[in-house]
């Protein structure tokens, strides 16, 4: 697979990505295709594990999909910038701090921008709990599924 294919795959992954945090968008079915469009190029071992354990993880996050509140982000009380800033983050921070910097950067750019917003830090707790409960588990859930397999994939093609 040339240089210019691998970056289209991981700009249609980004671009799953974002998609997760918008509503109406199937990020998570995009960030699957990227994989599935890598693997039928590559034809590597490496590149079918990749898409067999995205496969599973995929599934497996539709079938526990149910179990999660169901997003309300006119219920949480913060702006949709909030809830993007938090996104985007969690995105960021999952490529700086490995897997864990997912969840922490959401949270804390969420609070970052509710204490900025209602200016005290015990409102912005209580905003940050709004939040979470109304839309941020289900979009969490999501968004470190599919950044789990936008990290298997971004492995692989650096390992080999």
């Amino acid at each position: 697979m040339s240089v210019w294919q691998l970056v289209a795959v991981g700009l249609v992954m980004l671009l799953g990505l974002v998609g997760v945090l918008l509503p109406g968008v199937p990020g998570q079915a995009i960030v699957w295709a990227a994989v599935l469009w890598w693997a039928l190029t590559d034809m590597t071992p490496a590149a079918w594990g990749v898409l067999i354990g995205a496969t599973g993880l995929m599934l497996l996050n539709q079938a526990l999909k149910p179990l999660l509140p169901p997003r309300r982000p006119d219920e949480s009380g913060a702006p949709r910038r909030t809830l993007m800033i938090g996104g985007v983050a969690g995105i960021v921070g999952f490529f700086v701090v490995p897997v864990v910097g997912g969840v922490l950067g959401y949270v804390g750019a969420i609070f970052g921008a509710e204490r900025l917003r209602l200016g005290g830090r015990g409102a912005a707790w209580t905003s940050v709990r709004s939040v979470m409960r109304a839309t941020g588990y289900a979009v969490l859930v999501e968004l470190f599924c599919c950044l789990l397999v936008a990290g298997a994939w971004l492995g692989a093609v650096l390992w080999a």
